[in-house]
């Protein structure tokens, strides 16, 4: 079963998981908007990348795993707007591409790697300690994002009834 887990957002990052090893993790692909530079996800890019990535598969063995993310206290409504679009974004191309989706909230998986109430870097350090061969790829701490696209992925994996 190849596994595609997404950490949504713009310094989102996506993981490809098959039979219980990481194939490859890259931060999500975005782009420059507007006059100030502001940045959005690079849909036709995550389509190219997903593509790639499932050409000669079963797409009946293939399924998309997306952070499950809601507005948060404190976040301003421009952050938040961006952050839906992403996320939206992101469930269009799926859809349009007929690949399943399911949905896992952050308590979820963080709870299952012992996460909660930890800071951003533990996702990375505990990526790290589950699968070291991988630990190259992690080895700045903006790559935080990266290794929580390998956890949802890895929860996925030992805990889903496919």
């Amino acid at each position: 079963m190849l596994i595609i887990g997404i950490d949504p957002g713009i310094n989102g990052a996506i993981c490809l998981f098959k039979d219980g090893k990481i194939v490859d993790v890259f931060e999500m692909p975005k782009m420059a908007v507007g006059k100030k530079n502001k940045s959005q996800v690079n849909a036709s890019q995550i389509f190219n990348e997903i593509q790639k990535a499932v050409e000669g598969e079963d797409k009946t063995k293939v399924i998309a795993v997306i952070e499950q993310v809601s507005a948060m206290p404190g976040q301003g409504v421009t952050s938040m707007f961006n952050f839906g679009q992403s996320f939206g974004v992101l469930k269009g191309i799926f859809s349009a591409m007929q690949i399943p989706m399911d949905f896992v909230s952050p308590v979820k998986w963080k709870k299952f790697f012992n996460l909660i109430n930890t800071n951003k870097d533990a996702s990375r350090t505990k990526a790290i300690e589950i699968y070291p061969y991988f630990s190259s790829k992690l080895s700045k701490k903006k790559d935080a994002n990266k290794a929580d696209a390998i956890l949802i992925s890895s929860f996925y994996y030992q805990n889903a009834k496919y």
